[in-house]
């Protein structure tokens, strides 16, 4: 690919690199960390930031931008670039507004989703149409290759150092910074005496304030109901809160954010594994002027504060603290076998040892204590990335109850070869509370990506089977407050009486003619049934209701193959009923997600 003429005529003047990542996960933001220490290892002036968090303004004055970026869903930007990707697709803007720039995107996708890494592909063509120069084609990290994402990134970096370096050589005298040498941390902790020190540890509500990330509305827990059986597998919650006064709003399809915490026996086990006192009071200090302090963290902040509520002690480590981890062994052995996992050699063995079993970072530090005892506090955001909010569809309807708000939430749990279960961090706290504890539950509200039409008398055809069924429940409980018709819901778990969601609600409904219910019992018979064999079943009035009433459809669930069983099911409806051939399905199906008469939402 040819070089950019603009990066060249500017060597010589300007050496910054601007990382900017969308994230969703805390991958895309660990991998621009990792760009952002190659950029300073080069003598790179370089800031890291999310892309929503950068003045969108000023990317005309930058000479040379990395864009990594994960792509969620089906095909959507992550929540903290969403703003950019608005703007960044506007048509007014001018075809050479960009012309300064030189830019590499590194995308972050799976591809047992269909489109993979789109977000990536659509960028970098975007970026070309307003005139910036591609340093090299865009990386494309895949989750399912055996090694993750790293399989990709790693030849990708060493490509783009090297086109790099060609446009901006290193300073007259300079080396590159081996990877021996550890740089300096993110942020340094300035200790202050716990009398004089007036630390805000107390959570904030916002009161008057639409909630958010920052200020969440902290909803007392009103019921935390099991609905499956207590003889089946999965252990699925009804949760209600009370949200009276917090001034939430939401629609169906819309989802809550809920912020987990660390349990205070994980937190006592962190704090003496590092030799930390969890009173200790301190204020972060960016040795950065252009670091940002981590806007959930309060200033001063306890130790306490810091690891309950912030470091993710329970997330998979990923290669960046293995990195870190390697510097601070005093231990022969441990040391070299850190050395290994961070090394790109060494990838099969960090998978086998860590990502295979989900062993977690607490576990981890347990296994070095000879180098766990070693860690500086200064260097632990470095190492840890901070606690993800989690995101549950609303199960509820706000006109059929204004103070309260549903999940219907799976709690996350599974074996591996380690011996101890392996459990999610937010489910496990969250069935972990009892209404009579008292204990309120941080949360916000955001728009979901489902979008129901707004004529109340349009037909809705929903495909939920297990814990997808949640936005549906909020819709038709909607229709239901208005004594509205034409909601078709297709239900699928493994036994009537095991894992049957909302059984009465749905049989009370459809008895009153507001509800038209197919169930699918895979396991109450010989032969498994699956909401897609109902949906097969039952095409002539599928049909009828799509091609003649205009019925919206939805699907949500789990994103194995059950996606592309119902779409294939969907698609043999409008074969048989509709008279189209093979194509002419295809077709159909995809102008029905075009116009938003199909919207589909899985997670992994």
């Amino acid at each position: 690919m040819a070089t950019s003429s603009y990066g060249a005529r500017r060597a010589a003047a300007e050496r910054k690199i601007l990382v900017l990542f969308g994230s969703q996960t805390g991958t895309a933001e660990d991998v621009a960390e990792r760009v952002g220490r190659e950029a300073r290892c080069r003598h790179f002036a370089c800031r890291v930031e999310s892309i929503d968090g950068y003045n969108v303004a000023n990317l005309i004055h930058e000479p040379l931008v990395i864009f990594v970026c994960a792509t969620t869903g089906q095909g959507d930007p992550p929540d903290n670039m969403k703003n950019f990707w608005r703007f960044i697709f506007r048509r007014n803007l001018p075809h050479n507004s960009l012309c300064r720039m030189d830019y590499a995107v590194l995308g972050l996708g799976d591809s047992s989703y269909t489109k993979f890494n789109f977000i990536a592909k659509k960028l970098h063509k975007r970026f070309l149409q307003l005139g910036a120069s591609p340093v090299l084609s865009p990386a494309l990290g895949d989750d399912q290759h055996d090694l993750g994402p790293d399989a990709v990134v790693d030849p990708w970096l060493t490509d783009l150092w090297s086109k790099v370096l060609s446009l901006y050589p290193l300073p007259p005298g300079c080396n590159i910074i081996g990877d021996d040498v550890l740089l300096p941390p993110k942020f340094t902790f300035r200790y202050l005496n716990k009398e004089a020190a007036s630390c805000d540890d107390v959570d904030r509500d916002g009161i008057g304030e639409t909630p958010t990330e920052l200020h969440p509305f902290h909803a007392p827990l009103v019921s935390n109901q099991r609905v499956t059986s207590e003889d089946h597998f999965q252990d699925v919650r009804l949760i209600e809160f009370d949200i009276a006064g917090s001034g939430v709003q939401f629609s169906p399809g819309d989802v809550v954010m809920i912020q987990p915490q660390n349990s205070p026996q994980d937190v006592q086990q962190f704090c003496s594994l590092l030799r930390l006192s969890p009173d200790t009071v301190f204020v972060l200090e960016p040795r950065d002027s252009g670091t940002p302090v981590p806007p959930q963290l309060p200033q001063p902040c306890t130790m306490q504060h810091l690891v309950e509520r912030y470091l993710d002690i329970h997330s998979v480590p990923r290669r960046s603290f293995f990195y870190f981890l390697s510097f601070f062994s005093q231990d022969e052995q441990e040391s070299e076998k850190l050395k290994e996992f961070c090394s790109a050699a060494g990838q099969d063995e960090l998978y086998s040892y860590c990502n295979r079993p989900r062993r977690t970072t607490l576990e981890v530090l347990f296994d070095f204590p000879h180098t766990t005892c070693n860690i500086p506090a200064d260097y632990l955001l470095d190492l840890i990335p901070r606690i993800r909010p989690r995101a549950f569809s609303i199960a509820s309807s706000m006109q059929a109850h204004p103070d309260k708000l549903q999940i219907l939430m799976a709690v996350v749990q599974y074996k591996t070869r380690i011996q101890e279960v392996r459990r999610g961090l937010g489910s496990t706290w969250l069935a972990s509370i009892r209404p009579e504890d008292g204990k309120q539950v941080p949360l916000w509200v955001k728009t979901g990506s489902m979008k129901f039409p707004s004529d109340s008398d349009t037909p809705l055809v929903m495909v939920g089977p297990g814990t997808g069924v949640a936005p549906f429940h909020a819709a038709i409980q909607e229709r239901a407050t208005q004594s509205k018709p034409g909601c078709c819901l297709f239900f699928g778990c493994r036994g009537k009486t095991k894992d049957f969601y909302f059984q009465e609600e749905w049989e009370d409904l459809s008895k009153r003619g507001l509800l038209t219910l197919f169930t699918a019992f895979s396991r109450d018979q010989e032969d498994k049934i699956y909401v897609q064999h109902q949906i097969r079943e039952n095409a002539a009035f599928l049909w009828d209701l799509i091609s003649s009433k205009q019925a919206y459809v939805f699907l949500a669930g789990n994103a194995k193959s059950m996606p592309t069983q119902v779409m294939d099911a969907l698609k043999d409806v409008f074969q048989s009923e509709g008279a189209k051939s093979v194509s002419e399905a295809e077709q159909y199906l995809v102008m029905l997600e075009k116009c938003g008469r199909f919207q589909s939402e899985t997670w992994s």
